[in-house]
């Protein structure tokens, strides 16, 4: 199994930038996809990026531009670099290894699947 932990959540304001980063207990090498989704009070879970074990990347338009996702496969993790926050992107931030993020972009899915148990950023304006 794959034990996901994340962190870097917090509070900031509007602007300005946080960093989260998602480490897997082992090698994500062979991991099809891997994503951060986020979901704020009484809305439904959202991708927010995603990227494939062939380095292919989605984001969620209204990110598109501020956040990048990025894997170390050496370090067996997943950053999600987030600019210019604002008080939309305020929301609990999760980290998911496999068969959703490989649904939801197309990639192979080997039937496992993984979440982390989550980190909050609140932007506020």
């Amino acid at each position: 199994q794959v034990q996901l932990v994340e962190s870097g959540g917090g509070s900031v304001q509007a602007g300005g930038s946080l960093r989260l980063s998602c480490a897997a207990s082992r090698s994500i090498f062979s991991i099809n996809a891997m994503g951060w989704y986020r979901q704020a009070p009484g809305k439904q879970r959202e991708l927010v990026a995603g990227i494939t074990s062939g380095s292919r990347i989605s984001y969620e338009a209204s990110v598109k531009g501020r956040f990048t996702i990025s894997r170390d496969n050496a370090k067996n993790t997943v950053d999600l670099q987030m600019n210019s926050l604002k008080s939309e992107d305020t929301a609990v931030y999760y980290c998911n290894a496999g068969s959703t993020t490989a649904q939801r972009m197309g990639a192979v899915n080997y039937g496992t699947d993984y979440w982390g148990k989550g980190t909050l950023v609140t932007v506020s304006s």
